[in-house]
């Protein structure tokens, strides 16, 4: 078969999505390849139909066990011998997959870079290997968000397969770290040929920011939001273990299904929460970064960041992990000075000065994305160099412009209450005393006889957090993180003390989301898996969905392994009579089709 028949045959699509042929191609012919693509984007095809294509076996190199055991029980639903290379398998299944690998019996080995250096005598004595894919390589970058050291040996595949093509793939890396990535891997690859950027868009994932919100707010937000999303999976990202797991804990008091994932629990432990969410055991996981690149799961409707990231790289990655399948996603991203300051202390802790400055300029630029004031698919896009000069409607900046009104005399107020401390105060202190309570430290201090005592108590908490977070962003005050978090006043905030300036602020009072009918909170949940398909019975849509749920647990794979939400919808809408029509649907390949038609078909033929 040549690359479309294998497309057709093992993935039921009839077109390559942009840049896939020109990859495949070159591939085939033993050259390297830098691939950059989204999340969802169609990576993997890029080196599994070479792989199918060319004689030999194929081997990725991937980070995780768990996601290896996803990519490898999706390509054998399609029919295709793959197999994993991994510490976690008893000794008699590595034994069996090294003889499958030495009698060229398997199309793809996927394993973990440590694993693959110790392993490099037995590949290069006893397999035939058609190419090598470095899955998630922007690992190997210092630069990247998630420098991994066992990635940095990987170098040395030029040296043992110097005809053997290397193909280097990952969803999010700036220049800094694609160069940095082909100098380590040593690809022969350079600005004209071999390094593929994809298009970064992915417009079916809305972008939200979420301004000023304390732990409180948040986590009633979220357990609003979960509920008027019933049963639709999402993950939860935040800056800190302990975060993770007391989330989880309050979600689970709520009556979500939920837990925890972070690299301080076991192996066992994160294996096993892997395993529950992917089978749809559980709807949500609170994860630090560590969850990032652990989940292939293609039916996540949402992402929400508990806390603001350390880079637009790191950020990107992670939204990515929802609407894999293409279908609506959710993203939330809440944001707040507390974070600021936070991830600015991680950053001086640090020793290398080099690295401080590259991580503090990240850091400015994603405060630049939260802070926007313009579409924030623009400035994400514009980050990886894809020129986009049109607002996308599919973000909170354009579908709801942010309004001002004159805030210089809430300006003045807050000013005011930074100078009459000396400067030498917490914005939450200062905030106390704007809004006249009467704590420990105001008493000590007499700060409850400042003229400015209470002048401010016309605005809750929440809004004065926001009110400070944009002083900031406009440069009138500062933060001196080396002495306590205080409020410095900046020469622009003299001025303004000074009424020398005028303050246009951006009204972000607390807004309460609408409450919903059972009905409407059925079409949240319908209309987005559907993929805004109009005249599909939800009734039978949800059949579909159990009769899937019923064979993956037969088979012990996760759901989406037999087909994803975007071709079940498909199916539902179609509503094929016959395998033969049944094979037409978009994702459903000759092995899927024999498998699985007449189940199917038997359902949809209950329904009129």
């Amino acid at each position: 078969m040549n690359i479309a028949e294998i497309l057709g045959h093992y993935f039921g699509y009839k077109t390559f999505r942009p840049l896939q042929r020109e990859i495949i191609e070159r591939t085939i012919r033993g050259k390297d390849s830098l691939v950059l693509m989204p999340t969802g984007g169609g990576k993997s095809i890029c080196y599994q139909i070479p792989a199918l294509s060319m004689p030999g076996t194929a081997v990725i190199v991937s980070p995780l066990i768990s996601l290896m055991k996803d990519q490898v029980e999706s390509l054998q639903s399609n029919g295709i011998q793959s197999a994993t290379l991994n510490s976690s398998s008893t000794i008699e299944y590595q034994q069996m997959v090294k003889r499958q690998c030495a009698g060229g019996d398997l199309k793809l080995l996927y394993i973990s870079p440590e694993r693959l250096i110790v392993e490099i005598p037995f590949i290069r004595q006893q397999m035939k290997v058609s190419l090598f894919a470095i899955d998630e390589a922007h690992c190997i970058s210092h630069w990247g968000h998630d420098f991994r050291p066992e990635y940095s040996q990987l170098g040395i595949l030029r040296d043992e397969f110097p005809d053997t093509p290397v193909m280097a793939l990952t969803a999010t890396a700036d220049k800094l770290t694609r160069t940095d990535i082909i100098n380590q891997l040593h690809l022969r690859v350079n600005d004209t040929e071999g390094i593929f950027i994809s298009s970064f868009d992915r417009p079916n994932l809305s972008l939200r920011v979420m301004h000023g919100y304390e732990r409180r707010d948040k986590d009633a937000y979220i357990i609003n939001y979960i509920r008027q999303h019933p049963h639709a999976p999402g993950i939860i990202y935040c800056l800190s273990r302990k975060s993770t797991e007391q989330l989880a804990q309050k979600l689970r008091k709520a009556g979500i299904q939920s837990a925890s994932y972070h690299a301080g629990m076991t192996s066992g432990d994160r294996d096993n929460v892997q395993e529950a969410f992917s089978h749809d055991d559980i709807q949500v996981v609170c994860a630090t970064i560590a969850f990032g690149m652990g989940i292939d799961k293609s039916n996540i409707r949402w992402v929400i960041h508990y806390n603001m990231p350390k880079s637009i790289e790191g950020f990107y990655q992670e939204i990515g992990r929802a609407g894999r399948d293409g279908l609506h996603a959710d993203t939330i991203l809440f944001y707040s000075l507390q974070d600021i300051v936070q991830l600015s202390q991680f950053i001086q802790t640090g020793t290398d000065e080099e690295v401080r400055r590259t991580n503090t300029e990240k850091l400015r630029l994603m405060r630049q994305y939260a802070e926007a004031r313009i579409c924030r698919r623009r400035i994400l896009l514009n980050y990886f160099n894809e020129p986009y000069d049109k607002n996308c409607n599919n973000c909170d900046v354009c579908n709801h412009p942010p309004q001002t009104f004159d805030g210089t005399i809430v300006a003045q107020k807050a000013l005011s209450a930074a100078a009459r401390t000396q400067e030498s105060r917490s914005s939450s202190t200062l905030i106390d005393i704007l809004r006249g309570r009467v704590t420990e430290t105001i008493r000590r201090n007499g700060y409850d006889h400042l003229p400015t005592f209470g002048k401010g108590a016309e605005y809750d908490e929440r809004q004065w957090r926001d009110f400070f977070l944009q002083l900031l962003q406009m440069g009138y005050i500062e933060i001196a993180y080396d002495k306590f978090n205080a409020v410095k006043i900046t020469p622009f905030g003299w001025e303004v003390i000074r009424g020398m300036r005028k303050v246009d602020m951006v009204d972000n009072t607390l807004k309460k989301q609408p409450s919903t009918t059972k009905k409407d909170r059925q079409l949240r949940l319908t209309i987005p898996v559907l993929g805004g398909r109009k005249g599909i019975d939800p009734v039978l849509f949800d059949e579909l969905r159990q009769l899937r749920k019923q064979i993956a647990d037969e088979k012990g794979v996760p759901a989406f392994v037999i087909m994803n939400d975007k071709v079940l919808s498909a199916i539902a809408a179609r509503k094929p009579q016959n395998e033969s029509e049944f094979g037409m649907i978009p994702g459903i390949g000759t092995y899927k089709r024999e498998q699985y038609a007449e189940a199917f078909i038997a359902v949809i033929k209950k329904h009129p």
